[in-house]
């Protein structure tokens, strides 16, 4: 724990630190003495620690002779490294991937040994669980290649500023779009997606080259209307960010910090604006709470003064007019499904240069001298939905805000957020740049993704939510190849890869933009072609004309991209269940490489399910999606002509991932076998059959070792993720296969629903919504492996009772082993075995009492029933 200077001084000057309240109105500075204003970053010394744990099993590569002289910036030399490349040092390195040969060649020798010694009691059965063990080892292989050259890039914000933020002119920074989805007002709290909506506006970067673009899925009137309420308040919210650097800039998770004051003389004066900003905030979220009873009311009188009786069901904006989106009272052409484009500019583009320190409201108490007043340009959008047409889900959404940011701002750069994700880190937008605009490959750079963090997760991350393996651990490995997928939220990506153009190392002179291609909007058709001439520079807000207007409706139809490429070789990829990685593999297959960033403070920050059923639903979708990819035109088997050998083999892998759950799901059923009278060995000799599988298990374990030091996760990050896999390849892996051959069968597919993200009501326990049982469907495989293991095991032990002293000492041995396998089986069902007893399963240590009882319990059983059957039916033990 750290102090600060005045907590020491406070006694002889007379003056005491003054503590800030958090958002309980406890005063926090006894509890944690980290300062909330830390020169934009909160606990930095914390931070920096954390950092340099994780990195000391890093090092810097060094850079080409060509590009590593540092160019003369103030004589306007050439353009300089904007990030570091960093690799794993070589006494981590070179033994990790020995380990990976040995085990390749181990496993090899193990399926020999299998197929040569081919004696089993159960032949069938034999010859799957030799082709599950060749597959197993086939899709580790395809894992674990990608991993050999681990890079980890950092990037170079100090450069950047000298670079494009120089004293005396304007900034350089080229343009961003930010687009913001959300599908339902219902299941995604509004809360959260305003609250990424301010973290977006008070970003720092360059405030006339940032939009920000809201899609609203829903076309509901409560979504635009927080959205304006939203504008009001960041007109506080982002001068007060700006003035004193706070971090996050995500009011909700700014305002849950804990903390003393930062030093300086202005520690009155921030109190003062701290509070000020705290109830304003309250206000906010009230507004915003009383926004659907406000528009019933408002409606309600519109309609009983209105002339006409028809519209008695109308949906009344703030104006007087009627909203052309979806109605309160659902009827044709406004309900879910079918209703008209919506584009409204909610605040315009800054265009008109506001001298420093003005205030926009005299009501203010703050001064907000030397300090930027103006606000990004933000947008409400709602596409155009119509019966019997497919809208294709976040892609279409997706699609249509790439063509209306063409319109209004075309920033050759496009970055999106999922609602209930927000920017963590101020200068994360900086940090994207940085990548894109580096001399070695930036310019072949088509997307840079960021790690997914959590902040709702329980501190044990029962679930594997925070999923560190991947994140941490593969994305690295890839960034040493052709680069990270796309993982659905906070990826920016070049808006010319979005539009299927190639890359500058493999582009043609000869580019066609036609309405074939792209549309029949002649003003999308010139946006096109301004990008790829690089014509971006600061685009102000067009006139918005009849004309204009005219063309914002036609690119959000929902006949615009009937006969075009969208969908296919344009934009976000269509019909399948997830858009994300056939996007990433269609970008990367033309040839574009992206990057994985690493921040010292966490970039993005967002909410994950952390109920069991909810995230096996998330799974299904993804699981399904990238099933759906693997057996569909551009499967990764043979699409993707500019893929390098490595990144296909982890597209492959992350596709067909799945199938492995049908083996796994296999193996689980084994210990029925003890419910059998005789015993039946898979596979003779059984004693060194499972040594050996031991010994090449306990190897991915050791590998694992290695990858927990150079990724910087932990045992328990480790573990989780072994953990949730079992419990995905028992669940929810299965069921998207099955979904997979109804598609195949049927052409279905996979059916689209979105997470609910709607916290349980239980004001004591945060983590309420973890012990709610919602049981469906994919969860009975899972059961009936759960409780045949502890039959089995209960079994067991009745039998060791009964014949412990007749049987031999190689049966007794054949029993240790198979039981070993039972428990293990067990341990990595633990999770969800605490799932399903609900609330009880906040004392986690009672599984460790209902347990045993339900093993002693079956034993008992057994022995009676046992002892019954040989008094009365003898005949029937034979």
């Amino acid at each position: 724990m750290t102090t600060s200077p005045a907590t020491h001084d406070g006694a002889a000057t007379g003056l005491s630190e003054p503590l800030l309240p958090n958002r309980n109105g406890v005063h926090a500075g006894a509890l944690v003495v980290t300062p909330v204003v830390a020169n934009g970053h909160g606990g930095g010394d914390k931070l920096k620690g954390d950092l340099k744990a994780k990195d000391k099993y890093w090092k810097d590569v060094d850079q080409p002779d060509d590009v590593a002289a540092a160019p003369d910036l103030e004589n306007g030399g050439g353009r300089p490294l904007l990030f570091s490349n960093r690799r794993v040092k070589n006494i981590i390195l070179y033994p990790y991937r020995v380990l990976i040969l040995i085990r390749v060649i181990a496993v090899i020798l193990f399926v020999g040994w299998r197929i040569k010694h081919n004696n089993s009691d159960v032949m069938w059965f034999w010859v799957m669980s030799v082709v599950a063990d060749v597959w197993f080892s086939l899709s580790w292989l395809s894992y674990q290649l990608p991993k050999y050259n681990p890079i980890k890039m950092i990037p170079d914000l100090s450069t950047l500023r000298k670079q494009f933020d120089t004293p005396g002119r304007s900034s350089q920074l080229p343009g961003i779009d930010v687009i913001v989805t959300t599908a339902s007002a219902t299941d995604e709290p509004i809360l959260y997606t305003m609250n990424c909506v301010l973290s977006i506006l008070a970003a720092d970067y360059h405030i006339g080259r940032c939009n920000c673009y809201l899609s609203d899925d829903s076309g509901s009137l409560v979504l635009y209307e927080a959205l304006v309420e939203t504008a009001k308040f960041a007109a506080l919210w982002v001068p007060f960010c700006r003035k004193h650097q706070i971090e996050p800039r995500a009011p909700e998770s700014y305002f849950e910090l804990e903390g003393t004051l930062c030093e300086g003389a202005s520690h009155k004066e921030f109190i003062q604006d701290y509070k000020h900003v705290c109830t304003q905030y309250d206000e906010f979220k009230k507004h915003l709470d009383m926004l659907p009873n406000t528009i019933r009311q408002r409606s309600d009188i519109y309609s009983r003064t209105g002339t006409k009786d028809e519209d008695a069901t109308v949906t009344w904006m703030a104006d007087g007019t009627q909203w052309p989106g979806t109605w309160l009272d659902p009827t044709e052409k406004h309900r879910p499904g079918h209703h008209a484009g919506i584009v409204k500019i909610v605040q315009s583009h800054p265009e008109h240069v506001v001298p420093l320190g003005v205030q926009e409201s005299n009501d203010s108490p703050l001064n907000f001298d030397d300090v930027d007043m103006r606000l990004p340009m933000l947008v409400y959008v709602a596409r155009e939905k119509s019966p019997g047409v497919e809208h294709n889900k976040k892609a279409g959404a997706l699609n249509a805000e790439l063509r209306i940011s063409a319109l209004l701002s075309n920033a050759p750069f496009f970055i999106n957020f999922d609602c209930d994700h927000y920017i963590n880190n101020s200068e994360a937008l900086r940090a994207a740049i940085c990548f894109m605009l580096d001399p070695r490959e930036g310019d072949n750079t088509g997307f840079v993704q960021f790690p997914q963090r959590f902040d709702n997760v329980d501190p044990t991350d029962r679930y594997g939510n925070h999923n560190r393996v991947f994140f941490d651990g593969a994305m690295y490995g890839l960034n040493g190849q052709q680069g990270p997928t796309y993982l659905g939220t906070g990826c920016m990506f070049r808006r010319l890869a979005l539009y299927g153009i190639d890359p500058p190392c493999w582009r043609d002179e000869d580019i066609i933009v036609d309405s074939n291609r792209f549309g029949n909007s002649l003003l999308f058709l010139n946006s096109v072609l301004a990008a790829i001439k690089q014509e971006e520079g600061v685009t102000l807000q067009p006139p918005l004309d009849d004309s204009f207007l005219e063309e914002v409706t036609k690119v959000v139809s929902s006949s615009y991209d009937d006969s075009t490429d969208w969908g296919r070789g344009i934009g976000y990829i269509y019909n399948m269940a997830t858009e994300d990685i056939v996007t990433g593999f269609r970008i990367h297959g033309q040839g574009w490489c992206s990057m994985y960033a690493t921040m010292e403070r966490e970039a993005f920050r967002g909410t994950a399910p952390i109920n069991l059923t909810e995230r096996l639903r998330q799974i299904v979708r993804w699981s399904g999606g990238s099933l759906e990819m693997f057996f569909s035109h551009i499967s990764p088997l043979f699409a993707g002509r500019r893929l390098s050998l490595v990144q296909r083999l982890s597209y492959i892998n992350f596709t067909i991932y799945p199938l492995t759950s049908l083996f796994i799901l296999m193996y689980a059923f084994c210990p029925v076998m003890w419910l059998l009278p005789t015993e039946i060995l898979v596979q003779r000799p059984y004693t060194r059959y499972i040594v050996y599988l031991i010994i090449v298990i306990a190897m991915i374990h050791v590998i694992g070792m290695f990858e927990i030091m150079w990724a910087g996760i932990t045992w328990l990050d480790w573990w989780r993720n072994e953990q949730f896999f079992m419990i995905g390849s028992v669940t929810a892996y299965p069921t998207a296969v099955l979904h997979m051959v109804v598609n195949l069968l049927t052409k279905k597919g996979i059916h689209f629903r979105v997470t609910t993200k709607q916290p349980v009501a239980d004001t004591d326990d945060k983590y309420a919504e973890m012990y709610e049982v919602h049981w469906v469907p994919m969860m009975v495989p899972a059961v009936v492996v759960l409780f045949s293991n502890i039959l089995a095991i209960g079994v067991a032990i009745g039998k060791s009772v009964l014949y412990m002293g007749t049987w031999s000492a190689a049966q007794r041995r054949h029993g240790a082993l198979g039981l070993l396998f039972n428990l293990w089986i067990m341990v990595l069902l633990y999770p969800f075995a605490l799932a399903i007893i609900g609330r009880w399963a906040k004392r986690t240590g009672i599984l460790f009492i209902l347990l045993p009882i339900a093993f002693l319990s079956t034993a008992l059983m057994y022995i009676g029933i046992h002892t019954f059957l040989l008094h009365f039916f003898p005949s029937m033990l034979i």
